[in-house]
């Protein structure tokens, strides 16, 4: 059976992505592998071995273009209301916190915030399907 392991996006400067997602997410780094183009850095947590891989192209100045096919990466937080203040409080840009109900039920509690290149994360409330 397949095991999601990580996903990756692209930076334009790997210094402020690393930062941002340690404020955000507490995401350390567990790894850099630095090559002649470019560099890797795999940012990890003790919630879960899904890791983000962070992808630096040497030279490139020029911010990415996300498309429209990009939707958006999720972590799940024990108490929502809280990190919606933490991460407002850390200087960091949060949407509102919304309420997405399904056929008469409370499915998710839910903001967007977004990385420094314009990746949207979604932090959702732990509960149902979301843990």
């Amino acid at each position: 059976m397949a095991k999601a392991i990580h996903m990756m996006v692209r930076v334009l400067d790997l210094e402020r992505s690393i930062d941002f997602y340690r404020r955000a997410f507490s995401l350390k780094v567990a790894d850099h592998l630095d090559f002649d183009g470019f560099a890797l850095v795999y940012l990890a947590n003790e919630e879960t071995p899904f890791e983000v891989e962070l992808t630096l192209n040497k030279g490139r100045e020029e911010p990415y273009r996300l498309g429209d096919g990009y939707g958006h990466v999720a972590f799940s937080v024990d108490d929502l209301d809280a990190e919606h203040a933490r991460l407002k409080e850390a200087g960091i840009a949060v949407g509102d916190v919304k309420a997405m109900q399904h056929e008469d039920r409370d499915l998710a509690r839910f903001f967007f915030v977004q990385d420094p290149d314009g990746y949207k994360i979604e932090v959702l409330q732990r509960q149902g399907r979301y843990r």
